[in-house]
């Protein structure tokens, strides 16, 4: 019988309680409960010496099967080349962006790991989905091993234009790797024309109108699959949250007042410190508001090992406090700034309670934060998103405040008029967007890649 086979870098907490986290856990996870299955990945432990076979677990039609990594591996696999050097590239930061043969070495080696670790239990007729930019040497590994299995890859990240991609050492190798799977998905039609772009440009095959690729003696189907939310639960989880002790606390630390609220992994590609000096803008340009609305940005570490990060963290806390110097009133503060995080549970009854939902990274391949958002909203009376027209999700939410990240001063004078904005259109707007998210949330998602999947 054929089984769905899903590789990522890490897994989900299949078995241990809790709503899962995320776009790509919950639609991997209803896959895997309705059809049965297997997920691969790092178990997130690191170990002295490479284990000599993985781990199987069993939770009712699920196997999870865990592999460790050594510090070496996790150095130059995960800090090195996936996060030192693709996903900067792959966010437009060749600035950033670090390379280093051991790192690239260390990264082909875990790929073949993950590889070899697959050819010990794949079936005829097996389905395999690798996801994300950690893995995307894993197709030409597992040919290598033989291996004619359907394989798709999905890819959750943005995919850079052609002429950011050539600054990328390897970067013909990365794209001939795609090439090897039979599916490859992005999140939006702008990614699958750089991918498309790159081919043209460097000569080495085609993508048609209908997204059948040719190249490097391949043929493959390259189209977009724009990921979402589970809209329905979320919906319930935010009315039920309404009363809950958090949301009370909060409400109440308001003493009546809006509350605009951001929700990031601490990153430089989440435009954060630009989305701190619009909501300066507002207070200095729109001073009416002043003790009338905070912000609250929540933004948890991630990433510490890399210094990029630190750095991000010690800037936008010097803004913070800047701006609370300046503005700030012995019963008011305007920027909450808070490097914690919350259950997904919790952040549901936090959008809920909020007036604007502030979304504006520099660049994102999704940002599922924007589509929970509006999801938690109370329809009688929805807040309003603002969202930088550089996530992908500015493609699909029409209903949305649409700004450029970068001309902060736009988007705080943009934030000036949410907060004034109609009850009607609000309600108007929300109707909009939640029409989107009803039709295309994660199950139809991962369906219609599934269905690319199998069409072979």
């Amino acid at each position: 019988m054929s089984r769905l086979v899903v590789v990522s870098n890490r897994i989900a907490p299949v078995g241990e309680g809790g709503p899962p986290q995320g776009g790509l856990a919950v639609g991997v996870l209803e896959a895997l409960r309705e059809q049965g299955g297997v997920w691969l990945g790092w178990s997130g432990k690191i170990v002295e010496t490479v284990p000599d076979k993985p781990r199987f677990r069993t939770f009712g039609k699920i196997t999870v099967v865990e592999l460790d990594l050594t510090q070496l591996e996790y150095d130059t696999y995960y800090l090195g080349y996936a996060n030192g050097t693709l996903w900067p590239a792959f966010h437009y930061r060749l600035d950033l962006m670090e390379f280093s043969r051991p790192n690239l070495e260390g990264y082909q080696a875990v790929n073949r790991r993950f590889a070899r670790a697959l050819d010990g239990f794949l079936q005829p007729g097996d389905r395999v989905w690798v996801h994300d930019y950690h893995l995307i040497p894993l197709a030409t590994e597992l040919r290598a091993l033989d291996i004619s299995l359907r394989l798709g890859f999905f890819l959750h990240t943005p995919f850079p234009a052609a002429q950011v991609l050539l600054g990328v050492p390897w970067h013909r190798d990365l794209v001939e790797h795609l090439a090897t799977y039979d599916v490859v998905g992005f999140q939006t039609e702008r990614d699958v024309a750089g991918f498309a772009d790159y081919l043209t440009v460097e000569k080495l095959g085609t993508i048609d109108e209908n997204g059948r690729g040719e190249a490097f003696g391949r043929t493959f189907l390259a189209s977009a699959f724009p990921i979402s939310i589970e809209t329905a639960g979320l919906v319930k989880q935010a009315s039920d949250m309404e009363g809950s002790p958090q949301v009370k606390r909060l409400k109440a630390s308001m003493r009546g007042r809006k509350l605009m609220i951001g929700v990031d992994r601490l990153d430089y590609s989440k435009g954060l410190v630009r989305r701190i000096k619009a909501v300066e803008r507002l207070f200095e340009a729109h001073p009416q508001f002043r003790g009338m609305v905070s912000f609250m940005q929540i933004a948890p570490p991630t990433r510490g090992e890399l210094h990029q990060y630190r750095d991000i963290r010690h800037e936008l806390e010097q803004h913070s406090g800047r701006i609370n110097g300046a503005y700030a009133d012995y019963d008011w503060m305007p920027i909450r700034y808070i490097s914690r995080s919350y259950s997904r549970r919790t952040l549901a009854g936090f959008y809920r309670a909020s007036a604007i939902g502030l979304v504006t990274p520099l660049i994102d391949g999704m940002n599922l934060v924007a589509k929970e958002y509006v999801a938690c909203q109370d329809p009688e009376d929805p807040g309003v998103l603002v969202l930088s027209c550089f996530a992908g999700a500015a493609q699909e939410l029409e209903g949305a405040l649409i700004v450029n990240p970068y001309d902060f001063e736009s988007v705080g004078d943009t934030l000036a008029g949410a907060l004034q904005m109609t009850l009607g259109e609000r309600r108007e707007r929300h109707k909009i967007l939640m029409d989107r998210l009803k039709r295309w949330d994660v199950t139809a998602w991962r369906r219609a890649f599934e269905a690319a999947l199998a069409d072979g």
